[in-house]
């Protein structure tokens, strides 16, 4: 551990500003050296600045000592941030809530200790009275803050000091209690701030600089460094200390709030008002509390009990309360009493309450009561960097997003508890999926669901990922896709329920994951499947042919093109004669204008004028121009556009993957291709199947985080099938055009 280096180097850092104050020939009297911020705290990193103010009485005589102070510093080599103050200027300069949080831990050095003291006094006492106005302004600056910078539990690049529960958050509750409206001082704060710091250390040390963002790199050698076993040792333990110091920074504000809400000069009551709200279960100054006289070994779904109130009322479950009830709490009997199943339902139900109220059970080891293979995904990073969270906060996340969906399903308890458990096979050496439907079977019979929903739920863990892989990478309209889709979901209520754990899961993976364009496909591929199951349709009618302008049918050569600005970016859509090579010229035309291309669909439309090929392309610029999107093609079409070249696959990136799908369309060959997302990928691909005679029955593009998943479905001219020998020739060629 690092406290010890630390007291060091606060140690010589002391030594070296006295020294220097001593050379400059400070006065002992009216003009003080004081530290601020980290360094008054004595708690310097290898690379910190020395934060110092040099504080005197508003009529002292300086002479040359501001000037003079500072040289012998920066001759030391250290890195130095400094000022020069009356009493009166800092506490003027303590209206920027910066300068007055490094102020409140100002610490004396050298000079007149009386002076120091006078300042920390009077820095306390002005902030205790403008607790009321200034504490808000510091929620503010706090959440901006996280807004940037993520959170150290989750970010895949986390910041030990800036994120949401790391050192500076820490930093925040003790300015919190110093206000003396609320007391943030707890034994598990301090620890995982201490740590954060041993952490921080190793950190700076390791990057040689003046830096705080873990990199990937570091995770091994700072296990070492820690004693921590190994790379996921050392993800878990920082992890777990910056969730810790985040659910006491967000409960402790929810507590700040409740006292800025009562009126100036209201006491508190002595004895809290006991509020009864369920049996056994009370409401105090707005946390869940347990009534007077309860014994938690009596009734062993008090725990679940008190979570949904709490969550249901978006309400503090009070940490004491909650780990009592871990504590002497009974064991919940197998299968579950009805009342623990109600309970957890309403708790995976309440929305925005669920999250706060499921992190203190976390931290109090209440979930391991009722869900033990929690433990397998606790604080476990995503593979993919689609996933803005880790895998068991992405969980409380999918759960919260289906929440919000439970209403468009008959059995919202299912869909509920399947959110719960959808990625609980995650941490093991198989496909999640398929590890995770066996557990998942297991644990909802525990839960005492009869045998059929236990199916249900274990069926939707294992093909969660079917629905939104099938409409972004197969054409919805090839009963082939629906075929597939309905070998595993076989019954209209599955296939609700299904819809709705898609959209949970992506809305919780990320932004990009869940787009308005997505959720047609999606919506697409279930009205077809409903259809052949012969039910009303649960979501959006199909998509029908569109209107071929008068342009076009009057002039083969012509290309229409229009574009609809929404949410997301906008839609452009082509309309041309269909002919070999149309997709190619399009997909050219947005190459020669850098438009990146989030997701495209192409099909064919015919009627007694013609075959027209219709596309449908995803692209980020609402404000793109058609009539100049439409010169660029006709540009390409001619050769006198010069298109970008395909960027070269960096060194050590993974080769693209291109795959024959025989048994995706009895029409067509389709070819999945994999990639990293790079400019002109879709012009490369099409051009390079154009160039063997190939046209493109439909596309189906996709770009999720940095992986481009794109699907063709491709046959000879005259819509022939192509055989074996040319579905290895089209692959061989494809690969080899993205550099494989």
């Amino acid at each position: 551990m690092t406290a010890p280096g630390r007291r060091t180097r606060a140690a010589s850092a002391d030594e070296l500003c006295r020294e220097a104050y001593a050379a400059s020939a400070g006065p002992d009297t009216g003009v003080a050296l004081v530290a601020v911020g980290g360094y008054g705290r004595g708690e310097l990193a290898p690379h910190s600045d020395l934060d110092v103010v040099l504080v005197h009485d508003d009529d002292a005589d300086l002479g040359d000592l501001g000037r003079t102070l500072w040289y012998p510093l920066w001759d030391s080599g250290r890195r130095l941030d400094h000022s020069v103050r009356s009493l009166s200027e800092a506490l003027e300069a303590a209206a920027d809530l910066r300068v007055a949080l490094g102020l409140l831990d100002a610490r004396h050095l050298a000079g007149d200790p009386g002076l120091s003291l006078r300042l920390r006094t009077v820095m306390l006492a002005d902030w205790r009275r403008q607790a009321r106005t200034r504490l808000p302004e510091l929620k503010a600056m706090s959440r901006k803050r996280h807004a940037v910078t993520g959170e150290l539990a989750h970010a895949s690049v986390p910041d030990v000091k800036e994120a949401e529960g790391g050192l500076r958050d820490a930093g925040v509750l003790k300015a919190l209690e110093a206000s003396w409206l609320v007391d943030a001082s707890t034994p598990d704060l301090e620890s995982a701030r201490l740590q954060l710091l041993d952490v921080r250390d190793e950190v700076q040390d390791l990057a040689g600089r003046p830096a705080d963002r873990i990199t990937p790199e570091m995770w091994a050698p700072l296990a070492e460094r820690l004693e921590l076993g190994d790379a996921g040792a050392a993800q878990r333990h920082v992890r777990s200390m910056g969730r810790r110091v985040a659910h006491l920074s967000r409960l402790t504000w929810r507590r700040t709030d409740m006292v800025l809400a009562r009126p100036t000069g209201e006491r508190s009551r002595r004895t809290p008002a006991l509020e009864p709200i369920a049996p056994g279960i009370a409401l105090s100054r707005g946390e869940v509390v347990l009534d007077t006289g309860v014994r938690p070994a009596d009734d062993p779904t008090l725990l679940l009990r008190a979570a949904a109130e709490a969550a249901s009322r978006d309400a503090v479950l009070a940490p004491t309360t909650a780990a009592r009830l871990v504590r002497e709490g009974a064991e919940l009997p197998v299968p579950w009493p009805a009342a623990a199943r109600d309970a957890l339902v309403r708790l995976l139900a309440s929305g925005p309450g669920l999250l706060p109220v499921w992190e203190t059970l976390d931290e109090v080891d209440g979930i391991e009561t009722f869900l033990p293979e929690w433990e397998q995904i606790r604080l476990l990073p995503h593979a993919s960097a689609v996933h803005r969270f880790t895998v068991d906060r992405h969980v409380v996340e999918t759960c919260a997003a289906a929440g919000a969906l439970i209403r468009g399903v008959r059995r919202p308890d299912l869909l509920l508890v399947a959110a719960l458990l959808h990625d609980i096979g995650k941490g093991s050496l198989h496909d999640h999926s398929v590890a995770g439907e066996p557990l998942a079977r297991k644990v909802v019979t525990r839960m005492g669901f009869t045998d059929l929903d236990a199916e249900v739920v274990a069926s939707l863990v294992r093909w969660h990922l079917l629905l939104v892989t099938l409409a972004t990478t197969r054409d919805p309209d090839d009963p082939a896709t629906t075929a597939e889709l309905l070998a595993h979901v076989p019954d209209a209520a599955s296939l609700e329920l299904l819809r709705a754990l898609t959209e949970a899961d992506a809305k919780a993976a990320s932004a990009a994951a869940w787009t308005s364009w997505r959720a047609s496909l999606v919506d697409r591929l279930v009205s077809r499947a409903d259809q052949a199951l012969g039910a009303e349709p649960t979501s959006a009618a199909p998509e029908g042919s569109l209107p071929v302008p008068e342009s076009v049918r009057r002039d083969h050569e012509a290309v229409a093109v229009s574009v609809e600005p929404h949410d997301d970016g906008a839609t452009v859509t082509v309309v041309a004669a269909d002919r070999v090579g149309l997709l190619a010229d399009v997909a050219g035309g947005l190459a020669a204008l850098r438009m990146p291309v989030k997701a495209a669909r192409a099909w064919a439309q015919v009627d007694a004028d013609g075959e027209w090929g219709v596309s449908a392309w995803e692209v980020p610029d609402a404000y793109l121009d058609a009539t100049v999107l439409r010169e660029r093609i006709g540009r390409v079409v001619d050769g006198t556009q010069r298109l970008p070249d395909l960027p070269a696959r960096p060194d050590g990136e993974l080769p693209p993957i291109v795959e024959v799908r025989p048994d995706a369309s009895r029409a067509s060959l389709v070819l999945e291709i994999r990639t990293s997302d790079r400019p002109g990928v879709v012009h490369r691909v099409l051009t390079t199947l154009a160039r063997l005679g190939l046209t493109v029955a439909s596309a189906h593009v996709s770009t999720l985080g940095p992986q481009a998943v794109d699907v063709f479905y491709v046959q000879e001219v005259g819509g022939v099938r192509p055989s074996e020998e040319r579905a290895a020739e089209a692959a061989h060629a494809v690969r080899t055009a993205l550099g494989g």
